[in-house]
């Protein structure tokens, strides 16, 4: 292996705590060395050895620092990823990547120019109910494919603390720029661009500005249609993944354990990391040559979101194909925009 890729990371808020910094630490391939704390000094309590700096800026002027972890509020990707390639960094860039498709053609564009990397981070490819879903859909078990939805729901009556999601005049707001990359994003991966689609949004909260409801369908080629559905208003619990075919379906719950582990201070090196506990698997329903249904349960694949950092060394080091494309971040813009 060559040598580990100095990382830091622009932020230490939840994004940082949980879903970059336990990665970059325990990876052998990487080597966490600052971050950005503005105000309360809280990396140090878990990474005795990392260096928090004031701002962006003295981040940025750290020239050990080969990788720039761009974690702030999404409005700033666009600018803060700017400033990180032209202070000669890679880049992982937190969804959305942008507000605009002509802002995400312009840091790929800019990471060529200089000779550096722009890797979108999309976590949701490595949840272990994705994985599952995905696997049986390549079983071809359930035939051709008619109809796939994706879920995530919640439920949060109240306005957000984050005003930056919550304020229509502010870019990349609402929760389709919010929750819509990583359903659009999960569609993208398996099927491709769609041949068109069709957006609906809503606004259900009382006080809300910005939209907390959206559906999409993508329309496939051989008639598949994908449905992506999220909602800020959802008080039952919903199936995340649902696929039929001409032999049968799959249903699976969106149970991923990972977040939840690593809030608690679980470490990807944990061997009980990723692992669904029993009675959450998914459940395939084929139709034999006598018309008569079996249903069965499919154990859950495990959740690995250490498989986004390995793609990342493979780029930055191999010069591997990162495998969230520019094409997938430009088609899922212009479905985020439309």
């Amino acid at each position: 292996m060559s040598a580990p890729i100095i990382t830091g990371l622009m932020a230490y808020g939840m994004s940082g705590r949980i879903f970059h910094a336990p990665f970059v630490s325990t990876n052998p391939g990487f080597t966490l060395k600052a971050v950005v704390e503005r105000h309360d000094k809280k990396a140090a309590n878990i990474y005795p050895d990392i260096l928090s700096y004031n701002n962006i800026d003295d981040l940025l002027n750290d020239d050990e620092l080969e990788l720039i972890i761009v974690n702030t509020p999404s409005y700033l990707h666009y600018e803060h990823a700017v400033k990180a390639l032209n202070a000669g960094k890679h880049v992982l860039i937190e969804k959305p990547a942008a507000a605009t498709g002509a802002e995400v053609k312009e840091l790929f564009e800019l990471g060529r120019r200089l000779g550096k990397h722009v890797m979108i981070y999309q976590n949701r490819r490595y949840d272990s109910g994705f994985l599952s879903t995905k696997e049986v859909i390549e079983s071809g078990r359930l035939g051709d494919l008619i109809e796939v939805t994706f879920r995530m729901d919640r439920y949060k009556a109240a306005l957000g603390v984050k005003s930056f999601k919550e304020t229509k005049t502010t870019p990349a707001n609402g929760l389709v720029y919010d929750l819509g990359p990583h359903l659009l994003d999960n569609a993208i991966s398996l099927f491709g661009k769609p041949l068109t689609f069709r957006k609906t949004t809503g606004i259900y909260r009382d006080g809300s500005e910005v939209p907390d409801y959206f559906n999409y369908h993508l329309i496939y080629p051989n008639q598949l249609n994908v449905y992506l559905t999220s909602g800020l208003l959802i008080a039952g619990e919903t199936p995340g993944f649902v696929v039929h075919g001409k032999n049968g379906s799959f249903i699976k719950n969106r149970t991923d354990v990972q977040e939840a582990q690593l809030d608690k201070g679980m470490m990807p090196t944990d061997p009980a990391y990723g692992v669904e506990p029993a009675g959450n698997e998914g459940h395939l329903t084929t139709v034999g040559i006598d018309n008569q249904k079996c249903t069965e349960p499919i154990a859950s694949k495990k959740g690995d979101y250490t498989q986004i950092f390995d793609a990342v060394y493979h780029t930055i080091r191999n010069n591997a194909l990162f495998p969230v494309t520019e094409e997938h971040i430009a088609w899922q813009l212009e479905m985020l925009e439309a």
